[in-house]
């Protein structure tokens, strides 16, 4: 980003007439007269004092929930003193790479030390430095399958409704189809699949675990995909990740997802973190950047940009993307969030998700009401029936306690390491009560 300084009135005078107008009006003649602001309705300057009292005021209108049972795709984890305390040193808070990125030798390190940890993750030959966010690296991902024959992409019904729309969005945009594969008993219909799968597809894409909390059966999706030809791009949920069969076991070709959970806090719904790592074969289908590392002139460890398929860099019919930068800070509380717990501890994490949600499941479907929708195996969500969604998360709220979130008359729960037994009972004992 270029630092901004305002050209001087002669500058602004010579810019007009070399465009050939006589006032900064006429560069929006094309505007329409009822969509252009006469001023903005702006209160008068404050003092810093002045200014700090009226945030404390507004601030103080935000409820903040003693208790969250909600995810469906932003998750309340535990998150270490220490990310907040490496990220916010000044050396390191940036937003975005660098654009003269080699003379920024650490903040290439930890990109580089973030693709290493995705790789391990998804069980993937490479990673990029991240893209926006998780929807962004699932839609990017349709690109990347896309060739010239096969242009069709298959999406499971499973996949986070708000994923999906930006999905659509690039397959509109690109003037690409994109068939929405339904689901059977809260899981991808393998029936319906292979019905719909032919010699244009390019690509079949999961989530896992789904929207609805089921685990997919990704290796049998996998396998249909690669039988006719298209690639296999599975959506994961990275701590859930540690646990379950990984994206390489299950044959996957590219894998996308959000990092929020590494880490980083709800914070209102961002910033946060898209991530992607495929085969070698693809890797030059990656958008965004990629980290390399290799030697200087001395032969000591460095760290460069390389294979860059943004249309700056090489020739714009062969881009991928037109993705020219990443999430570098929100990259780098997960590289720290990773590195502090370590492969046993994010696997802690997961188990503890796993096993608490279970419980809350059982103690949640045996009131009479709030059955399990759907059958089979899950991580830490679930949905359930619920007579009376409205009066039921009402009576939560009352209590400082977010519920699910309402899903076909239904409620779709999450329980993550952060909620105690403690809670889950109460949350039961609350359930009880407006069923009463």
């Amino acid at each position: 980003m270029g630092t901004y300084i305002p050209g001087t009135p002669e500058e602004r005078s010579l810019m007009m007439k070399a465009v050939g107008i006589n006032q900064l009006s006429e560069l929006f003649g094309d505007v329409p007269k009822e969509m252009m602001l006469e001023k903005l309705n702006l209160p008068k300057g404050m003092s810093e004092l002045e200014v700090a009292a009226k945030v404390g005021e507004m601030a103080s209108k935000n409820k903040v929930y003693k208790t969250i049972f909600r995810g469906a795709g932003a998750y309340d984890h535990y998150i270490p003193s220490i990310v907040k305390q490496v990220t916010s040193k000044e050396e390191f808070v940036t937003t975005y790479t660098p654009y003269q990125a080699e003379v920024s030798q650490g903040v290439l390190q930890s990109i580089f030390e973030f693709q290493t940890m995705i790789a391990e993750i998804t069980d993937m030959d490479v990673a990029n430095a991240s893209v926006y966010d998780g929807a962004t690296a699932a839609a990017e991902a349709i690109t990347c399958c896309v060739e010239r024959k096969r242009s069709k992409m298959l999406v499971s019904g499973g996949t986070n409704p708000e994923t999906l729309e930006v999905m659509k969005t690039y397959s509109f945009g690109a003037d690409r189809e994109l068939v929405v594969v339904p689901t059977k008993d809260g899981k991808t219909d393998l029936e319906a699949l292979k019905s719909l799968i032919d010699e244009e597809t390019a690509g079949v894409f999961i989530q896992q675990p789904n929207f609805f909390g089921m685990i997919e059966e990704a290796e049998e999706i996998g396998n249909i995909a690669h039988e006719a030809g298209a690639k296999f791009v599975m959506g994961i949920e990275p701590i859930a990740a540690t646990v379950l069969k990984s994206p390489g076991e299950c044959g996957a070709d590219i894998v996308t997802g959000e990092g929020q959970s590494l880490g980083i806090p709800l914070s209102f719904g961002g910033p946060y973190l898209g991530f992607m790592a495929c085969k070698e074969k693809l890797m030059r289908r990656l958008p965004g950047r990629i980290v390399g590392e290799t030697v200087d002139v001395d032969g000591r460890r460095a760290f460069v940009l390389t294979l860059q398929a943004r249309e700056q860099h090489i020739r714009r019919e062969k881009a991928t993307s037109n993705i020219c930068s990443n999430q570098a800070l929100c990259a780098m509380m997960s590289a720290v969030y990773m590195a502090t717990l370590g492969s046993k501890g994010i696997e802690k994490v997961a188990n503890n998700c796993y096993s608490k949600a279970h419980y809350a499941a059982e103690k949640i479907s045996d009131i009479p009401g709030f059955e399990l929708v759907n059958q089979g195996e899950f991580f830490n969500e679930f949905v359930t029936a619920c007579p009376d969604v409205e009066k039921t998360l009402k009576a939560l709220d009352d209590e400082g306690i977010l519920g699910g979130l309402p899903v076909d008359g239904g409620i779709l729960w999450c329980v993550t390491e952060t909620n105690s037994k403690e809670d889950i009972d109460r949350l039961v004992e609350i359930l009880k009560e407006v069923r009463a």
